[in-house]
């Protein structure tokens, strides 16, 4: 018997947790819009998703960003491996341009 009553002693501090951080009001809000809703749409859970705001990025934008980032990180080593050697050489021609200076 004391055993249930700790379990219940929980669930009314989990209760009263959410309620405080106003999880039980947005549910609830968003339970009765899809109550209200006209016409119920196929999923509800992503119907639940959108109205809590916790939908993401499409599946294929996150795919296209992956790849694009990818392509980026190549192009970004390209143009470091090519200013490396632009430095290399411009570091070649300019003790050539101090020697030849008469000060």
């Amino acid at each position: 018997m004391a055993n249930y009553r700790t379990s219940e002693s929980k669930r009314e501090q989990f209760r009263r947790y959410l309620e405080k951080a106003g999880v039980l009001d947005s549910l609830t809000n968003v339970l009765v819009t899809l109550y209200e809703e006209p016409e119920k749409p196929n999923n509800a859970l992503d119907f639940l998703k959108q109205h809590l705001g916790v939908v993401g990025p499409e599946t294929a934008d996150v795919e296209a960003l992956r790849l694009e980032v990818v392509e980026l990180r190549q192009k970004y080593e390209m143009v470091l491996e090519e200013n490396k050697e632009l430095k290399a050489k411009l570091s070649h021609y300019e003790p050539q341009q101090d020697e030849g200076r008469t000060e």
